[in-house]
């Protein structure tokens, strides 16, 4: 698969107040026309998952590209299941699996996933056992290609053994730099890179005002952002980017992609989009290049944060 640099992420416009990781709400007939927005574009693929709202993040794709799903590529995820108390579990046995791609192929209105990754780890099922069944799904002609979201190079590495790993999706940011521990791994063995939380929760986009979320918002209490003293760091790294982005003329979110993607392991950036106008502002970040003084000037600005 040719991907753009940058795709649509869901989970913020999947969210609602049934989900324990609420971003606020996101009407849905808004929603759609996000994602419409964005393949108008030129952005080529979705992620989404099942996890994301509890299965109304793929609704929402699969009535967004409802008579056009050839202008995307779908990626969507398994194993994240709802339990009773509505936190969740890993289940990644085959027979979950198999349920699961058929509940996702019938929310996204699609005969086929292009991506199918496995969401997080499940420590009770054995990789080898999950990872036969989605090429079993790949030899139907349900799935195109496979990938692990989250995974540890020891499992990626078992999964290789039963069949091809098409790409890794991990968290990757200027705040959360561990991926890059993966870099060498990832080039050796041609594997595609997907990083999520691009814009760190939110915490690097434009405009980013902590105190002015919907009081029921997860970043507000979930993240580690979200600890004082991280964010009084976070407003000071947010002040010199953005110092950065107005002197380059650019948005502070194309400024953090951009340095995102100025690593050529990353194959692309997860943005995740609620409105048409930040589905719009995509293009900007897909097209940003960074010269290597930029890149210094970058690495100074974040260096607090680097060597908490």
């Amino acid at each position: 698969m040719e991907i753009t640099s940058v795709g649509v992420g869901t989970a913020p416009i999947g969210s609602d107040r049934s989900w324990y990781i609420y971003w606020g709400e996101t009407d849905e007939k808004t929603a759609i026309e996000t994602i419409k927005t964005a393949l108008d574009a030129g952005i080529n693929w979705i992620d989404t998952a099942p996890f994301y709202g509890w299965g109304r993040a793929e609704r929402i794709v699969g009535k967004a590209l409802k008579g056009r799903r050839e202008d995307a590529l779908i990626f969507t995820k398994c194993g994240t299941i709802r339990s009773q108390d509505g936190e969740s579990y890993m289940d990644l046995r085959p027979q979950t699996i198999r349920k699961e791609v058929e509940e996702s192929l019938a929310r996204l209105q699609t005969d086929h996933i292009d991506l199918y990754q496995v969401h997080d780890v499940d420590a009770k099922t054995p990789m080898e056992d999950s990872w036969r069944e989605i090429h079993r799904l790949i030899d139907e002609g349900k799935v195109r290609y496979a990938g692990l979201s989250n995974h540890p190079i020891e499992l990626v590495e078992r999964a290789m053994k039963i069949g091809p790993v098409t790409a890794l999706q991990e968290q990757y940011n200027p705040l959360h730099r561990e991926t890059e521990d993966l870099f060498r791994f990832i080039s050796k063995h041609k594997i595609g890179l997907l990083g999520w939380g691009s814009l760190a929760e939110g915490f690097l986009a434009d405009g980013f005002d902590l105190g002015k979320l919907d009081p029921e918002d997860f970043r507000r209490t979930r993240s580690e952002f979200g600890k004082t003293n991280n964010y009084d760091k976070i407003k000071r790294i947010r002040k010199r980017l953005l110092a950065m982005s107005k002197a380059r003329h650019i948005r502070l979110a194309s400024l953090v992609v951009a340095w995102e993607l100025s690593h050529p392991e990353l194959t692309g950036a997860i943005i995740g989009v609620k409105t048409p106008k930040e589905a719009n502002e995509m293009i900007e970040a897909a097209t940003t290049k960074l010269s290597r003084a930029d890149i210094i000037d970058f690495e100074v600005a974040i260096a607090e944060w680097t060597t908490r």
